[in-house]
């Protein structure tokens, strides 16, 4: 299987982030893109201006003619449309070449050198320092990322020299049993997903076999302490990280003045120091570390490019995204997080109470999917608990229908804190207006952070 086989490319669920950046490389590539999706975003009409054919009527009908040739046009799909879809259906039955999305991945890795970030979670902001530090450096790289990196506001890195390509690898549906990385990193492995995987062991199997699909010249980063098992194939190297220990780790950490600076210890001896984080947050230690170690493992990593990369990294939108930050020591904040999985939540939470000391912390989650909610509710009380305040909103469905039972409420119930309360997500801008926050932070996969712009323009006209 090759690309060499097809110029044009129709994306049947265009209006995805990560099929975006696939719409997008393959317009740079020269091809011809079109693709359908339900309804019209500001992605879509951004990838519209850039020259890709959506539409939103599902039916076959609505393909153009141009993407109806099966030597020539590669279908690439994602597993949120359903096998009823009529324009899918065209596709199937019509003898064209229909890939999923994390497979069309896989042909680019194949076609590169794969850096391929894997993980419950750290994936994305991992994946995205290491594409920044390669992209700030003379290497380069073609990156793929699972969210909107601000450096550059694009999902999406492009080379036309660079031999490697930076992936984020997704388990879901075991999305990344479709590529075949140059070098693996594998950031958790809390057990999540539990609608696809069932058990924990599964899921951890899973990344077990993730290991076995290195190239015997690559290598296998994995963080200290993970109960998995890796797999590796011969001649395949791997290494270990942390904050504290393994062979890549930190020493000399600093915090003081919104600041955090360290050292990056290496396996040949050496390190990189002075490293201070564009985004001062303590997590960001490891997956500083662990993105360049993984540059390291390419032979390719420019020390001093490496530093400057992680000193200017801004972060993915809604990975601890500042939408308010006020000067001083009262100064108030609006923080907004992706986190949708409570070890997830329980990171977040704990770097903005390290950020801001004893200031009134409160924080309002949109629970993500009603499996997930089912199967971690207690554990995302416990998070939760650490904040001053709750505001908990419904749960956002995505892809999941509901299951008897298993609201929100069931989170509420555990959460230790008083002061918590259960929302409508319409009524979310308007409870927070009548709130005298301090620090706030909005959390959850879903659409919490549509409320955002009202939030922040209610409090900017009352302040």
């Amino acid at each position: 299987m090759s690309h060499k086989n097809f110029d044009r490319a129709y994306f049947v669920g265009a209006g995805g982030i990560g099929m975006a950046a696939l719409e997008r490389y393959y317009l740079s590539r020269g091809w011809k893109v079109a693709g359908y999706d339900r309804t019209p975003t500001d992605l879509t009409r951004a990838l519209c201006n850039e020259g890709v054919d959506i539409t939103f009527d599902e039916s076959a009908e609505s393909i153009p003619a141009y993407f109806r040739d099966p030597e020539k046009t590669l279908v690439v799909y994602t597993p949120a449309v359903p096998d009823e879809h009529p324009g899918f259906q065209y596709f199937r039955n019509g003898g064209f070449t229909v890939m999923k999305r994390a497979a069309v991945l896989g042909l680019i890795t194949r076609d590169s050198k794969g850096l391929c970030f894997a993980g419950t979670h750290g994936k994305t902001t991992t994946s995205s320092m290491a594409a920044h530090i390669l992209h700030s450096s003379p290497a380069g790289c073609n990156a793929f990322l699972g969210g909107i990196l601000r450096n550059y506001n694009s999902n999406l890195l492009l080379s036309e020299t660079s031999p490697y390509s930076v992936i984020e690898a997704d388990e879901y549906d075991r999305s990344f049993h479709q590529l075949t990385p140059y070098i693996a990193v594998i950031t958790a492995t809390d057990p999540d997903h539990l609608d696809i995987y069932g058990t924990e062991e599964a899921y951890l199997e899973s990344f077990a076999h993730f290991t076995e699909l290195i190239r015997p010249d690559g290598a296998l980063l994995v963080h200290e302490g993970l109960k998995l098992r890796p797999r590796p194939a011969n001649g395949v190297k791997t290494y270990t990280y942390s904050r504290d220990k393994g062979d890549f780790h930190a020493s000399g950490i600093k915090r003081g003045h919104g600041t955090i600076t360290f050292d990056i210890a290496l396996p040949d001896g050496t390190s990189i120091d002075g490293i201070e984080l564009g985004v001062p947050v303590e997590i960001n230690i490891e997956n500083a570390i662990a993105a360049i170690a993984a540059v390291y493992l390419t032979g390719d990593l420019d020390r001093k490019a490496a530093r400057r990369a992680i000193a200017s990294f801004m972060g993915p939108k809604r990975r601890f995204e500042f939408w308010l930050k006020e000067p001083g020591e009262h100064g108030k904040a609006i923080i907004d997080d992706y986190a949708h999985h409570p070890d997830e939540l329980r990171a977040s939470i704990a770097s903005v109470k390290a950020l801001y000391p004893g200031r009134h912390l409160t924080v309002a989650f949109q629970p993500h999917l009603y499996s997930r909610t089912r199967d971690f509710a207690p554990e995302f009380a416990e998070a939760l608990s650490q904040a001053d305040r709750v505001v908990l909103l419904d749960i956002y469905p995505a892809r999941e229908e509901p299951i008897p039972g298993v609201t929100s409420k069931i989170i509420l119930d555990g959460i230790k804190t008083d002061d918590k309360m259960m929302i409508n997500k319409e009524d979310l801008t308007e409870t927070i207006k009548n709130i005298n926050f301090d620090i706030l932070m909005t959390v959850g996969a879903g659409d919490i952070c549509d409320q955002l712009p009202a939030i922040v323009e209610n409090y900017k006209s009352t302040h």
